[in-house]
């Protein structure tokens, strides 16, 4: 018989494309999230899918019934302009990874992974654009993004002491910046590869010619594309990653060039306009890969521009079917 995998917010982007490759390897999969089936990105017919909100206690310990891994991508959570704003909603989410630990260790899981994020790193680090590379120690002291950061660092600790006192095998991955399809790319919670991308497209399409950037557009990140990420959940869960560890790329890119690439993609310039009071985070973040490649032999490695432009075309599709939505209403 084959394993049981739960994913805790397998309605959302990174979750919608674990189930998938989840099935595809032969698993059974229990597909949890809060949100109604029809905002889910994906579902997926061969899964069990149910909504469930996992901020309690009883729906984690329904959902993880009879599960030998645990996969936990479920948090209130966007991009950068949503972080700064909503840091109450945010540190919320620690009800969930607690209580499907809680859950984990009751049905007797094989595994466990939690999805933490870059986010957790020291900000005193992050304030050259110029930034050195995180390594994982630059964790502590502790520093992190106000808000998520906090909650997703204390997470990390809880899943710490769930292997050491109760020897549940736990794994934790550090996102930086993951982008692809069937992800958010309007609304309020997208990320920095979405909200160019539409943005570029808007202007393409409205025939306006301008952009609206966040910042100055020399703040540095590096963004790493949705095939990588579901590779390095499955490698670190899998082979036994023992501590926290940074699942990212370590191609470095400013916004502007960020910009430049979705432009090339367009075949279109654009005017800058920058914002300089909106939300832009750290000035800058990168991942160091060396422990990474040091576990698995693997990092990281499909580069910006190939799935930026997979990426564009996915939102296109997706922007031009919600004007003719809106025309024909």
């Amino acid at each position: 018989m084959s394993r049981l995998a739960v994913v805790g917010g397998a309605g959302g982007f990174i979750g919608g494309h674990l189930v998938a490759h989840l099935l595809e390897e032969g698993f059974q999969v229990r597909s949890v999230d809060v949100k109604p089936f029809e905002e889910w990105y994906q579902v997926h017919e061969g899964a069990e899918n149910l909504v469930r909100n996992l901020e309690l206690r009883d729906a984690c310990e329904e959902v993880c019934d009879g599960s030998s891994d645990v996969y936990n991508l479920a948090c209130d959570m966007g991009g950068m302009g949503f972080i700064e704003n909503n840091k109450a909603l945010c540190m919320l989410s620690v009800l969930i990874n607690t209580h499907m630990l809680m859950a984990a260790k009751e049905c007797q899981a094989d595994r466990f992974f939690y999805s933490s994020s870059a986010c957790v790193y020291n900000a005193d680090k992050q304030r050259d654009a110029n930034v050195t590379p995180l390594k994982e120690a630059d964790a502590y002291p502790a520093m992190p993004e106000d808000g998520y950061g906090w909650e997703k660092l204390f997470s990390e600790r809880m899943c710490r002491h769930f292997s050491e006192d109760y020897g549940l095998k736990t794994r934790v991955a550090r996102f930086h910046n993951v982008y692809g399809p069937h992800g958010t790319w309007d609304g309020g919670r997208e990320k920095a590869p979405a909200a160019i991308c539409r943005k570029v497209i808007d202007a393409v399409h409205s025939g306006h010619g301008e952009i609206e950037i966040w910042g100055d557009g020399n703040q540095t990140r590096s963004f790493m594309y949705i095939d990588d990420c579901i590779k390095g959940i499955r490698q670190i869960t899998e082979q036994g990653v023992p501590e926290p560890i940074n699942l990212g790329s370590n191609e470095l890119v400013t916004i502007n060039q960020l910009v430049d690439i979705a432009e090339e993609i367009s075949g279109t310039k654009l005017k800058r306009n920058y914002k300089l009071d909106a939300p832009k985070g750290v000035n800058g973040r990168n991942s160091d890969n060396t422990l990474i490649e040091k576990y698995l032999g693997w990092a990281p490695s499909i580069r910006l521009r190939n799935g930026l432009e997979k990426t564009y075309n996915w939102i296109e599709a997706e922007y031009k079917a919600k004007k003719a939505k809106s025309s024909a209403a």
